[in-house]
């Protein structure tokens, strides 16, 4: 009986980008298809063989992980590793969606109930995670917004926004004191 399983997974244009393949048994031969046609495959001990327009930019690992160099927009498809481990045949799928590169955030602020309003904002394809850091506090806060009493605000106080989708992340920096009138 072959166990099929089914996984979306997320990469960026230009990124380099690994199938997240967890195999606990030898892997004896490896074949991976994207839509039907062959990616890559490898029998035994012996060199991989790449087909396509993957010949020159992918890897085949011994543990059945593939990983596409410099990811495009039309690699994006349904991916099929299909491996033995000289018991039985295994069938992982995929679909891999290619987004654009993360932009870098941008940081509003303003003034309001003698708090200061910091705001960081992406335009993205995909839900991101909001990370704020004070340069004055170890302590990061996990959301979009962040609010300041002004009477916490000195000159040398700068704030990171980071945003991160998957495994990729970008960040801003304001140094506050900009924002005071």
């Amino acid at each position: 009986i072959a166990h099929t399983y089914c996984e979306d997974v997320f990469g960026i244009v230009g990124e380099n980008f690994t199938f997240p393949v967890k195999v606990d048994q030898k892997v004896v031969e490896t074949i991976w298809k994207k839509n039907k046609d062959k990616v890559a495959e490898r029998e035994g001990l012996n060199k991989p063989t790449y087909f396509g327009p993957f010949w020159n930019r992918s890897v085949l690992m011994e543990d059945g992980s593939l990983t596409i160099l410099d990811l495009e927009k039309d690699d994006a498809g349904i991916y099929e590793l299909q491996y033995w481990d000289s018991l039985k045949d295994h069938y992982l799928s995929f679909v891999l969606n290619v987004l654009d590169s993360l932009p870098e955030p941008k940081i509003s602020c303003n003034i309001s109930n003698r708090k200061l309003a910091l705001n960081c904002a992406a335009d993205f394809q995909r839900p991101l995670n909001y990370t704020w850091k004070l340069s004055n506090n170890p302590q990061s806060h996990e959301k979009q917004e962040l609010s300041i009493p002004l009477e916490d605000i000195h000159t040398t106080l700068k704030a990171t926004c980071i945003i991160k989708f998957s495994q990729m992340e970008r960040s801003s920096e304001i140094s506050l004191i900009q924002c005071l009138p």
